[in-house]
Formats: structure tokens, sequence, C-alpha cells
């Protein structure tokens, strides 16, 4: 879950939460202090329902949430007590492990008996109403693109989620990992992933009552095996300003880099400062470069701030692409989804586009599948292959030359 920029709030024993209903929202205060008052139902179990992934494309409110009360045994026993080389990675909230539920008493609905297991820190800033956000949010959305979860735990100090297994983790990973484990992506995939999870915005946003997910970022975008995205981590969403107003003013929380300024400098929070948000992703997708680096020199630090005035130049936009794209990408759709990014990172909320607006535009873009370009091989470089010398390989002045052994450490989503 994101980084809180505000301080916790001071009386942890009681917290708002907003549960969705089939006539709408409404707004429930309930009492923290035993398991006992958990606005949470404990009867809560899996039904048919759980598949509507497959029968409703575009998504649904569920009626009422349709989760399963996972035990505390059972989930340690699940990721073996929660074995250090179980752990799938690490946010805000605490860790994530790999869990692996018994045959004889796993659901079909469950869609196998993999899990993933997300534990609080209890030295972590966040807390029940963070996980309570999470359960009530994720436990009556239901979309492709949104990932499943499948229960929770609560039990005295121990709060615990259970969701589907990622088979291949965190866009994060994929786009900032390095070593011989970790794969560049190639453009069909970026396409096919910012499709995804563009999808998934643009259903929270056009539901029947608007939730601002308020932490969008690469490392909150899972992939399944077939590298379909899904949106994770709701334990920040918001429900979106009612009809009459155009915003909600709240606690300033999210990722630096990700946040948008007005968000940033006022709290107040509009469906479009998801927007924003998407656009840092487009950038870091065509670039290969995280959104927030302190390890760059100064004056590049922030990615939009350094990478912006370089999207509106076809000659800038081709020294800034990911190196390890080795060219073999379209130039003519990634100079879209450059104008895309520009137009998502627009400095107003009213001037950037919907999310329904960038899912019509990626896919226009990948409807034209136009044809990866190969990279060129210049006279010298055959001249030099001719006479048996080693090729000297030019490399943006953006990616310089990693060490193979530096390691990074990656959030799984959380």
């Amino acid at each position: 879950m994101g980084i809180c920029w505000g301080s916790p709030p001071k009386n942890q024993n009681q917290t708002t939460t907003s549960h969705f209903s089939s006539a709408g929202i409404s707004q429930t205060t309930s009492s923290t202090t035993s398991s006992g008052g958990s606005n949470v139902s404990g009867n809560s179990r899996f039904s048919a329902v759980s598949s509507v992934d497959e029968t409703r494309p575009n998504g649904q409110i569920l009626p009422t949430p349709n989760l399963r009360v996972f035990t505390f045994s059972e989930l340690r026993t699940a990721t073996k007590n929660f074995r250090t080389d179980t752990v799938l990675g690490e946010g805000g909230f605490g860790k994530v492990y790999k869990g692996w539920l018994d045959e004889k008493v796993t659901s079909k609905n469950i869609g196998g008996s993999v899990i993933a297991v997300k534990k609080l820190n209890p030295e972590s800033v966040q807390g029940f109403q963070e996980w309570q956000s999470e359960v009530n949010f994720l436990g009556s959305l239901s979309h492709p693109n949104l990932v499943r979860l499948l229960g929770y735990c609560w039990d005295d100090t121990e709060l615990l989620l259970v969701y589907e297994f990622m088979q291949k983790g965190s866009l994060e990973n994929h786009l900032f990992g390095r070593g011989s484990v970790v794969q560049s992506l190639p453009w069909e995939i970026r396409l096919k992933i910012l499709i995804g999870a563009a999808r998934g915005l643009e259903f929270l946003h056009t539901s029947e009552k608007q939730v601002i997910y308020r932490d969008f970022k690469a490392s909150n975008i899972l992939l399944d095996g077939v590298y379909n995205a899904k949106i994770s981590d709701f334990g920040l969403a918001k429900m979106g300003p009612s009809a009459s107003q155009s915003h909600v003013t709240t606690r300033v929380l999210g990722t630096y880099g990700y946040a948008a300024p007005e968000y940033v400098a006022t709290g107040h929070l509009y469906v479009k400062s998801d927007v924003y948000g998407f656009g840092v992703v487009l950038v870091e997708m065509l670039t290969g470069l995280r959104a927030l680096d302190p390890t760059r020199p100064n004056g590049k630090q922030n990615l939009v701030d350094w990478i912006k005035p370089h999207l509106s130049s076809r000659r800038k936009l081709k020294n800034i692409m990911d190196s390890r794209l080795e060219g073999k990408y379209p130039s003519r759709a990634a100079v879209q989804i450059a104008q895309l990014a520009l137009q998502c990172l627009g400095p107003e909320p009213k001037t950037r586009p919907s999310m329904k607006e960038v899912v019509d535009t990626l896919e226009r873009i990948e409807a034209v599948n136009e044809r990866p370009n190969e990279p060129r091989i210049n006279s010298t470089h055959c001249t030099a292959n001719r006479h048996g010398q080693q090729p000297s390989h030019r490399r943006s002045p953006l990616h310089p030359r990693q060490d193979g052994n530096r390691a990074y450490q990656h959030s799984p989503g959380t």
C-alpha cells in the first residue's frame, strides 16, 4: 500500500468505511476494539457468483461481499509458518507470502490451491483501516482487471488478506528488475498490460458509485500467467465525489512520483487524479525507468519532470525509449502513447482525458497492429564484423550500463 504523507489518525479505535449494496453506498461506523465489532461479515463465504469475471467481462458490483473467512492456523499452515522462502515481496502493509491450501478444503471457486497471503507488519503505520478498506472494496467489486480477493483473517492483532496468486508478479518487477531471471517485456505485452490496467481503472471510475483508486503505480499492477493485468491493493481507495461536487478532500496518501500535483498541494482528490498516475506508468513503460529514483543525478530523479519535455518530439522520444526493447517497437505507436501520456499528465484535472478515452485510444493503437521496427545495422557495424572486430554498442545516455550483480528490491503490489 502507498506511503502515508500525513500523520496517522489519532483515534485508531473507530473507523468509518463505505459499503457497496445493490442500492448504492451506505456509510457505517463500527468499533474495532474487538473482532466481534467488525462490520465485515464473519459468515460470508464463496458462492457461484465468484466466477462473475468470466460471465461479466465488464465487471459488476456484487450485492454482498463474497469472501471466505480463514483462520490464522489455516494461513500459517498454507505459508509453512510464514517461512522466509515463501515471501513474494513486501510493501507498506506488510509481507506477501505464497501459500498452498489443503486440496481437500479448497473451494472450486477459488481457482486453484495456490494463494497469496498479505500479513500486516505490526510496526507498519497502516493497519485496520487499510485492511478493512481492502475487504470492503475488493470484496464487493468484480472485474477481470481487478485482482480477486478470496478472503481474510482477523485473529486478535493478526490481520491478513488472501488473494488469487498472480504467476507473473508485478509490472514493477518486469520493468525494473535486473538479472537473468527477469526478462524484458516486448512491446506487444506492454501494450496489453496498459490496456488491461486502463480497463480496470475505467470500471472503477464509471461504476454506479465512482471509486478513486488513489495509488495507481507499477507495483500495484499484477500479472497472471499470460500477462493479463489486474489492479491490486485497495487500501487507499476512496469513494468519488457526489454529483454536486467535483472532488473529495482527504488526507494526502499515496506514493511519491505518481500522485497528482493538485492532490499533493491541496488534498483535493479528483477522479482524474488517477489518470495522472496512469500517465506516469505510461512514461515508465516507454522508458523502462522508475517514476522516482534518488540514485539518478539531480534534476533527473523525478521521471515526469525530467522526461515530460521529451514526449512531444519524435526525435527526442527515440532517445529515451527503453533500451531493452532493442528498437523493436512501432515508432508511430510509441509517439501516440507519448502524446497520450502528455494528456494524462496535464497540470489541471479537467484537461486530462477520462479513463474511457484512454482505453479507446490504447485499443485503437493496438488495433493498428503496426509491425515493430527492427534495429538498423549500419555500415560501420557490418565493416567491423567483416574485419573480425567486436561491434561497438551505442547506449542511450538514459540507460547506462547496469551492473549484473546489482540487487533490487521489489514490491509485489502491496
